[in-house]
């Protein structure tokens, strides 16, 4: 202020001195009073004019600072706000009393500068970040790594705060890892592909080509190619190729299994096979196991079908004896599970069809081998009752065992081996006992598998229950002999007791011979005779019982069988002529004997 006081005083000296020099001028000149005022009065308007210039070209330099000081808040406020960065403790409005209007104006200028900085370099990380995003969504939809121009222009009407950065840098990262999941995706279908291009000798290289290019002859680890179409396209191409490896296996499988037969059925040398070992070994595992290369290759099954044929043919020509082969096969079975084989399929039947050429060789071949496998699944449920039959009939030998062991006069003699005799003789008689229950239980057994089955059980082409049956009535026939025999007995031995104590205890001569042992009785220390069961011999009138073994081989006469059954004594103690003592011989056929009263 002083300096400014100072320069008007100055300035103020300086026009008056000067106006007294116009003065004495105009003096010497001789202007006149009215001259001296108007000039006076112009110059006043002249300077009023410049002062009036002066002051409008200051209004308006101060008009346009304070345009610019609100142009620079506008800019400051609209970049804070692109920003984010929002202060209501703002320098410019803390500096704008405090400050002349150029002091604020060269405050805020900086401030303007360094937020168009920040703004650009936020609009930098934009513009990489959405070039980026822009570049995986390209990727991911199948148009490429193109960046649009127009999205990056638009940057700059955007929203650039640090929110807005943040966000798109999330979704930077999602869509990174994305795209890193898919390309592990590409990957591992590429891989399954080879795999299987591999195990079916496929053109690898045009599968994957045919899906897109990039896919072939691109290192692993660049593969840009991401699209929702590229994965579905390598999805059906791996839908297809496990579609045709399961197809070729199961082709491969049935053929392998069809050359199987063939080489079962005609023998086919070790030698042989060896050059088909790498393929049948693939058959046995699963399809899943299956990795080898070229292991389902149309030239294997190719080769696999050719062999096939070629058997097959071979086969035509062999089939009489293969019919021949199968034939005794089935008689084997049956004759083991004692079942009738259909007799048509008989060797001389089977000849004379194949001969006649009545009948395909191929399909009595297929009938015999339905006969093996219905004879093979009926051996099997009759296997519990042919079980309960073996055991039924071991216990028959034992008991002829015993009965020819209790026929042995020196059997409680101390020879070699005697004890063992009598252990296995107690062993026997217990087994002997269990035999009714044995045959009570195959019986019920045979009932319910007949009901279940609907059809009767034949042994030998004999129903087993009617040989059951026989045997239960020839056993209790058998046993009511052996009673009355014993009663006989003893009734012989009360008349020789009488007629010893009547004549004395001197035996004929005939009566003598009718207690020699070999016949079939010991004596004991009481003087009673105990009878020994006889062995039947093959002229006695006296059967044995009636048992399976007793039918195989008879069927044709088994009725007859039944015939002699019913008319011949079953006498089990067959007891020789000069053994036996009647009764007319007791009282009335010996010398010694008294009159009969």
């Amino acid at each position: 202020m002083m300096t400014a006081f100072g320069s008007s005083v100055r300035t103020s000296n300086t026009c008056n001195s000067l106006l007294k020099q116009l003065q004495q001028i105009w003096i010497e000149i001789g202007e006149s009073e009215a001259e001296r005022e108007r000039m006076l009065l112009e110059i006043e308007q002249e300077c009023l004019e410049i002062y009036r210039r002066k002051v409008d070209e200051a209004a308006n330099a101060k008009a346009r600072l304070h345009q610019s000081i609100a142009a620079k808040e506008a800019e400051i406020a609209m970049l804070l706000a692109t920003l984010g960065e929002i202060n209501v403790n703002s320098p410019v409005n803390s500096d704008k009393t405090a400050k002349s209007l150029k002091g604020q104006l060269a405050s805020v200028t900086p401030l303007v500068d360094d937020l168009n900085l920040k703004k650009e370099e936020r609009m930098k990380q934009f513009a990489d970040i959405k070039s980026q995003i822009e570049k995986i969504n390209g990727e991911i939809s199948g148009y490429g790594n193109i960046v649009s121009s127009v999205n990056a222009l638009n940057l700059e009407g955007q929203d650039l705060s640090l929110r807005k950065l943040i966000e798109y840098q999330s979704n930077l990262r999602a869509l990174q890892k994305e795209k890193s999941e898919r390309v592990q995706k590409v990957l591992d279908y590429v891989n399954e592909v080879h795999a299987l291009s591999s195990v079916l000798s496929v053109d690898f290289g045009k599968t994957v080509s045919d899906i897109h290019p990039s896919l072939h002859g691109s290192s692993m680890e660049h593969v840009t190619n991401i699209s929702d179409s590229t994965l579905e396209g390598l999805d059906q191409a791996i839908l297809r190729l496990k579609s045709e490896k399961k197809f070729r296996f199961q082709k491969l499988k049935d053929t392998v299994g069809s050359l199987f037969e063939l080489w079962n059925l005609m023998d086919v040398q070790k030698e042989e096979k060896l050059s088909f070992l790498r393929i049948t070994s693939v058959v046995s595992s699963s399809e899943s196991e299956i990795v080898q290369q070229g292991a389902l290759s149309l030239n294997v099954i190719e080769k696999v079908s050719a062999e096939v044929e070629r058997l097959t043919k071979l086969k035509a020509s062999r089939m009489k004896e293969l019919v021949v082969k199968k034939r005794s096969e089935l008689e084997d079975i049956c004759s083991k599970t004692h079942i009738q084989p259909d007799p048509n399929t008989a060797d001389d039947n089977t000849n004379a069809m194949i001969d006649s050429g009545l009948v395909d060789p191929c399909e009595l071949l297929a009938s015999v081998e339905a006969q093996i496998y219905k004879a093979k699944d009926e051996a099997l449920s009759r296997k519990e009752i042919m079980d309960k039959i073996d055991r039924w009939l071991s216990a028959c030998d034992e008991e002829k065992w015993l009965e020819d062991y209790n026929h042995d006069e020196n059997r409680y003699s101390a020879g070699r081996g005697a004890h063992i005799n009598l252990k296995r003789a107690e062993r026997a008689r217990i087994t002997v006992n269990k035999i009714p229950a044995m045959v009570d239980s195959l019986i019920s057994k045979t009932l319910a598998w007949e009901e279940e089955k609907r059809k009767l059980f034949l042994y030998d082409g004999v129903r087993l229950v009617s040989i059951l049956e026989d045997y239960k009535r020839a056993r209790h026939h058998k046993e009511g002999e052996k009673k009355r025999a014993r009663d006989q007995k003893k009734l012989q031995d009360m008349l020789l007791t009488e007629k010893e104590s009547m004549y004395g205890s001197k035996p004929s001569p005939r009566r003598s011979n009718s207690f020699r042992k070999p016949n079939g009785y010991g004596s004991y220390g009481n003087g009673s005779v105990t009878p020994s069961p006889r062995r039947n011999s093959v002229g006695c009138s006296t059967p044995e019982l009636l048992t399976p073994r007793s039918y195989s081989g008879r069927q044709n006469g088994y009725f007859k069988e039944m015939r002699r059954l019913s008319t011949a004594p079953l006498n089990f103690v067959a007891i020789p002529k000069e053994d036996t003592i009647s009764f007319s011989s007791v009282y009335g056929s010996e010398p010694e004997s008294p009159p009969q009263s």
